[in-house]
């Protein structure tokens, strides 16, 4: 089982940016395709970017152009580069593999937009 600590988080202005980091416990991580989820307060979490093992990312429509998703193999670590953020992405960001079955879920790290 992989084990998965989220870091980077934190309370910023609208415009702003943070850089998430997501960090696997096991190298198998690299083998799977991963990605960020996002649960606002009242809401379901929802995936919003993802990468595949050969670094092609996907993103929901409402980050495109502001998040930018990475991976580092050799440091099983996956990035989340949130520019241009806006009041509505503030949430709990999770991460986790793209498709089912999941590993357990972190405890996430927080970001909070707002003036």
């Amino acid at each position: 089982q992989v084990q998965l600590v989220e870091s980077g988080g934190g309370l910023v202005q609208p415009g702003g940016s943070l850089r998430l980091s997501c960090v696997a416990s096991r190298s198998s991580f690299n083998f799977y395709t991963v990605g960020w989820y996002r649960q606002a307060p009242g809401k379901q979490r929802a995936l919003v970017a993802s990468i595949g093992r050969s670094n092609v990312a996907n993103y929901t429509d409402s980050v495109k152009g502001r998040f930018t998703i990475s991976r580092d193999n050799a440091k099983n670590t996956m990035y989340l580069q949130l520019n241009s953020l806006q009041p509505e992405d503030t949430a709990v960001y999770y991460c986790n593999r793209k498709f089912p079955p999941y590993w357990n879920w972190g405890q996430g790290t927080k970001v909070t937009v707002s003036s």
